[in-house]
């Protein structure tokens, strides 16, 4: 009798092999890409840090949170490969990101925001709290904090250090300097570059100009009320964060009346990054949650 080989079945995607979408919205052209669309519940949709773009999520993270979450990232706009002409303020970034978010037909979402990613956040449920259900932010501090406005200054000398010494910039700007975190920094640059086929367009200069003079004006700006958010939030970094001081973290955590504050120790601004087998535990954990209000429905 004659056996006929089974079908090879398709493989799950990962980070590193999903294609690559687009969709229009608010005449923008968005490339996004998406991992766990068999999941229910609610999307979780990630907002990237200053220069980046589709390719600089750590693949560990999205894959762990894909795993039981419809993951959703995407360019911003005149970013990697998405059109129009890169915002000039984070106010701008977060109205492009409901644009994207309500383009998709997304009712409430999640939020993971990266460093100014987390600040895009903050503006985000600040203009549209009904879209939000819950928010992961790390990396980052409130409008205003002290120190935000140089961040352009830490970034440009980070920088020159990388070019001199032939490093990413990044193995500075994201991870301490000790031993533990030299390491941490190589084995995260080496994951953000696991995707081999179909990789993002790098940001131009011209976007990272926009978003540095972004970043200046946001941290010039009056603080926002953020007492009034009682959205669950889980507030994380690491404890030597030299791209958005470490301190602001804690004043973030304590402006907002339901956050949970985790620190990891020898650890920068890519805490969550150096750390991503504890973090996607703790995140997934969190996101897990019913909020007090559904309870008692």
């Amino acid at each position: 009798m004659l056996i006929e080989p089974l079908a090879s079945q398709p493989s799950t995607p990962t980070w590193k092999d999903v294609p690559t979408r687009s969709i229009t919205a608010g005449g923008v052209v968005f490339a996004y890409r998406e991992l766990g669309e068999q999941n229910s519940g609610t999307p979780v949709v990630c907002l990237i840090h200053l220069a980046a773009v589709l390719d600089n999520w750590d693949p560990r993270v999205i894959d762990g949170l894909a795993a039981r979450h419809r993951v959703i990232a995407f360019d911003n706009r005149g970013v990697g490969a998405s059109s129009g002409a890169p915002a000039a303020s984070i106010e701008e970034m977060a109205k492009d990101a409901i644009t994207f978010i309500e383009g998709l037909g997304l009712a409430q979402v999640d939020l993971l925001g990266f460093s100014m990613g987390g600040m895009i956040a903050q503006e985000i449920v600040l203009m549209r709290p009904e879209l939000v259900r819950r928010m992961i932010i790390t990396g980052t501090g409130p409008a205003g904090g002290e120190g935000i406005s140089k961040l352009a200054r830490v970034t440009y000398l980070d920088m020159l250090r990388g070019f001199l010494t032939g490093q990413d910039p990044k193995q500075f700007l994201f991870f301490t300097r000790t031993p533990t975190g030299i390491r941490a920094g190589k084995e995260f640059l080496q994951r953000i570059q696991e995707r081999a086929e179909g990789r993002d367009k790098k940001i131009t200069v011209a976007a990272l100009r926009a978003q540095l003079k972004a970043l200046r004006l946001w941290g010039e700006k009056a603080q926002a009320d953020l007492s009034r958010l009682v959205h669950p939030v889980l507030v994380a970094n690491g404890d030597s964060d030299r791209m958005v001081p470490s301190k602001l973290t804690y004043d973030l955590a304590r402006r907002l009346p339901n956050s949970e504050l985790l620190i990891y120790p020898d650890a920068g601004h890519g805490a969550v990054f150096q750390f991503h087998a504890d973090f996607v535990i703790k995140a997934l954990a969190f996101l897990a949650r019913e909020s007090a209000s559904a309870r008692r429905c």
